[in-house]
């Protein structure tokens, strides 16, 4: 049985290029990069070198760049350090409903400590709404922070005009672009971003490693610099201490080398976006009762949110499993919570609907065959779903409820 893997949005395989880059800094180029001695001075050229690759593919400077351990610890690292440094000028912060956890338990923390958070709602697109941007900022907001591309349902937020209206105000901002970086083009030369969160294994890097883009200048404008999270050696210019992770730093920035250098890109991206189409309406042609959740056209070109009357997404994931398919309810942070989605719950939906949807996420080794299969296997299995839980039909929502 051949597996068939849609789930690149919870994290991608290794590119071969990638894993190839990595081994001799597993093996030989072993030393640690705060050494002055040869083996140290290697491991030191090695991070120079992917603080250029990665800052080469988001328009950035090198030294604007600050390697972490990953997505979530980048947003940590860009909302803490804001949040605490300009208290004193402000304790207001602003953020939307359907961020990721790292993003949105980070607000909830720093609401504990005495900040106030404004939570913008979205439409039944996923997407918010400027006027009330525009009118939740005020003298004391210091930080608004709004995702790039949602991970669950794929929907891009108009990150520049967000940006141009906080910057209006005066306002820092920052963007996790997790899930953006390496499927969308980004040039932060053009877009006014002051702190842009990344990760490596969305992008066909290793885990374990991320990176925060810090503009120059962003703390020094307000009399401060960013505040470290993580104290101890004063690796990555004092901004974040820890020997680094060398290999998964070295894998990370060959990712973005070939996403930068890749004159196929636009080519293959609408190949995936052709693949999820078809994928949608091979479902929608065998399976009555589906649900588009986010925007039909404003969303990633690889990910596809349906919700499925009378079925729930975990049972759903479990059964494509066993026939080799991988798939998720949402979020991959999520897994294992029977909760419904914060996001879709967001965007309007029903408790019933929320927890009856499925994400599919496509990725570079995607094929049509894949495609084929999924189509040819999931109506049965939600015929059969829908049958076991017919008992209880009476607790689901009405058809009429289910149009897309």
């Amino acid at each position: 049985m051949k597996k068939v893997y849609l789930d690149y949005n919870a994290t991608t395989p290794i590119d071969p290029r990638v894993f190839e880059a990595m081994i001799p800094y597993m093996k030989e180029e072993f030393g640690n990069p705060s050494s002055i001695h040869s083996y140290g001075r290697a491991g030191k050229a090695a991070l120079d070198n992917s603080r250029e690759q990665i800052a080469e593919l988001l328009g950035a400077r090198p030294k604007e760049i600050v390697f972490t351990s990953g997505g979530s610890e980048s947003n940590n690292f860009a909302i803490k350090g804001i949040a605490f440094l300009l208290r004193e000028k402000g304790n207001h912060l602003i953020t939307t409903q359907v961020e990721h956890a790292s993003v949105l338990e980070t607000f909830g923390f720093l609401e504990s400590q005495g900040f106030r958070v404004t939570y913008l709602g979205v439409d039944k697109y996923g997407l918010i709404d400027f006027g009330e941007l525009r009118e939740a900022i005020t003298d004391d907001t210091i930080l608004v922070s709004v995702m790039f591309a949602n991970n669950e349902t794929g929907v891009i937020m108009p990150i520049e005009e967000i940006a141009g209206i906080v910057k209006e105000k005066g306002v820092i901002f920052h963007t996790d672009a997790i899930q953006a970086v390496g499927k969308l083009d980004i040039n932060l030369k053009n877009l006014p971003v002051d702190l842009l969160s990344l990760s490596g294994h969305k992008l066909y890097g290793p885990k374990g490693v991320g990176a925060l883009f810090v503009r120059t200048g962003v703390g020094a404008r307000h009399g401060v610099s960013l505040q470290p999270l993580i104290h101890g050696g004063g690796q990555e210019r004092g901004k974040r201490s820890g020997t680094e992770n060398v290999a998964g730093i070295v894998g990370f920035g060959k990712a973005c080398e070939i996403f930068k250098e890749d004159a196929g890109y636009k080519m293959r991206d609408a190949r995936i976006k052709e693949l999820r189409d078809e994928l949608y309406e091979g479902i929608s042609e065998r399976i009555s009762g589906l649900k588009l959740n986010g925007h039909p056209e404003k969303r990633l070109s690889n990910t596809l949110n349906l919700s499925f009357e009378g079925v729930e997404g975990e049972s759903l994931v479990m059964n494509l499993d066993i026939e080799g398919i991988a798939v998720s309810t949402g979020s991959a942070c999520s897994e294992g919570n029977v909760e419904p989605s914060h996001v879709l719950l967001a965007m309007g939906l029903s408790k019933e609907q929320a927890v009856s949807s499925l994400r599919f996420s496509l990725g570079r080794f995607t094929e049509k065959e894949d495609i084929n299969r999924v189509t040819q296997v999931i109506p049965g299995i939600v015929e059969r779903i829908r049958e076991i839980s017919s008992s209880d039909k009476g607790n689901l929502p009405q058809s009429a409820q289910w149009v897309s």
